[in-house]
């Protein structure tokens, strides 16, 4: 599980280690939240570590399936939750800000997918990538972000067929707006908050429990005959 720490990755970890999944709580810098979830983890009785790893940097991903397979050995389900995001107006969008939010959200799932097929088993298994409704959506000041999580869907798409022989499901999940510490870092006014809730039919944002149970379907042999699909978690919002 990538980018576990906080927000949507954690309501997954959480409910995976419930439904009986050993879990592997990836953070980029948050160690005291990952401890946190991993210790939450285990006093229900699951089974969790934590392990750093920068999913910009090549070398930190491939560290971080060694230290998995020596926690847990053979690897069932991969959640690329890792990724960062910035909003602003075109005229401010820079090329600094691309290759940020390119190389985590778009090269890291790349890389990460790579390193996961020499783990899975025989059996396969399953890869959940996070995307967005922005991705093909037309929300404003969202540019470098939507073309971001496009590129998840498209890198979906491919490496699904890719590995099927290896027996790999490879879905997207595309949440909407979902209540999470990083949207609540935006600060947001309480305008603008009421402005996308009206725009979500079912008149509330996302909690990251609602994108973890589409998740816990796309991981489990419930959904052994979906690959290469784009499913969308909002609500019925759809930009």
């Amino acid at each position: 599980m990538t980018g576990a720490s906080k927000g949507i990755g954690a309501g997954i970890a959480k409910l995976f280690a419930q439904s009986g999944a050993s879990v592997v709580v990836n953070y980029a810098t948050s160690k005291d939240a990952a401890n946190a979830l991993v210790a939450e983890i285990k006093s229900s009785g699951g089974k969790a570590v934590a392990v750093q790893a920068d999913f910009s940097k090549t070398a930190d991903i491939r560290r971080l399936f060694e230290e998995t397979k020596r926690a847990f050995g053979t690897l069932d389900i991969l959640v690329n939750n890792a990724g960062v995001y910035a909003f602003g107006p075109l005229q401010d969008s820079t090329e600094q800000e691309f290759h940020r939010e390119f190389s985590t959200n778009v090269l890291g799932i790349i890389t990460a997918t790579q390193e996961a097929a020499k783990y899975f088993g025989p059996n396969g298994g399953s890869i959940i990538n996070i995307s967005s409704i922005a991705s093909v959506g037309y929300m404003p000041n969202s540019v470098i972000y939507a073309a971001s999580k496009s590129a998840v869907d498209s890198v979906t798409r491919v490496t699904s067929v890719e590995l099927a022989p290896k027996k790999i499901r490879v879905n997207s999940l595309a949440p909407g707006a979902t209540i999470t510490e990083g949207i609540a870092a935006l600060g947001w006014p309480k305008e603008a908050v009421e402005a996308v809730v009206a725009t979500i039919p079912f008149g509330r944002p996302g909690m990251p429990e609602d994108i973890a149970r589409v998740a816990l379907f796309l991981a489990s042999d419930d959904s052994a005959w979906v690959t290469g699909e784009r499913i969308t978690a909002s609500g019925g919002q759809r930009a």
